[in-house]
């Protein structure tokens, strides 16, 4: 028997093609479940928490496409996302982006947190992966304004912004669950025509590195 494994993902389309490879069973790990959990933070919470209820994982893996704040990095660049927070969850005072932890309505080391952030405790895993680790950003709206891309970035100097990663860490570290958040770069932040993003190769790469991970782990 393999270990239990699960794949979440906001869309299908993201993991179309590792779908497929499951369902032909030419992925190494047998015992893989999928979950599409639904676009945002409430979404990923609610329904990764029933889907690991009703079963024990070993590891779960969020495999999803991302938008990008450096633009060093290339579109349909592999990056595994070590530590993600909430960003807007916050306040604009003084013309500065105060957070939670910030108004000290929250301690920045209340579990699972780790000075405001969520921390991928298994450096093994991370190491093992073989990705390039960066810091994210987990959002409930894209951002598009220059205003607040600088706040995000004098704040949290993050790499990746997402809509469910800060959900996977957040769940995953309370519960005491290896996990893995896999980002493929479609697009960078601000950047809204969507004829410069490049959709199709960051699914194919992103496809590629979820099937290298589950056949690694």
């Amino acid at each position: 028997m393999g270990k239990n494994l699960l794949v979440v993902a906001a869309t299908a389309r993201e993991i179309s093609p590792f779908v497929q490879l499951i369902r032909k069973d030419q992925v190494s790990n047998n015992n893989i479940d999928i979950l599409i959990s639904g676009i945002g933070l409430t979404p990923t919470t609610y329904h990764l928490v029933k889907q690991i209820k009703i079963k024990k994982y070993d590891l779960v893996v969020q495999a999803g496409v991302a938008g990008c704040f450096d633009t060093n990095i290339d579109l349909g660049d592999i990056l595994i996302v070590k530590q993600d927070t909430i960003a807007d969850q916050s306040v604009i005072e003084m013309q500065k982006l105060k957070t939670l932890f910030d108004l000290k309505l929250v301690p920045q080391n209340q579990p699972p947190y780790k000075k405001g952030w969520l921390i991928n405790p298994d450096k093994n895993l991370l190491k093992h992966s073989g990705i390039k680790t960066v810091k994210g950003i987990s959002v409930n709206q894209i951002s598009t304004s220059k205003r607040m891309i600088k706040f995000y970035r004098d704040m949290f100097n993050p790499v990746t912004e997402s809509m469910e990663g800060a959900a996977l860490h957040y769940v995953c570290l309370m519960e005491k669950i290896s996990f893995l958040q896999i980002r493929s770069i479609s697009n960078y932040i601000g950047e809204r025509n969507k004829k410069k993003w490049n959709m199709q190769e960051s699914i194919n790469n992103l496809n590629e590195a979820l099937i290298g991970t589950i056949n690694n782990y």
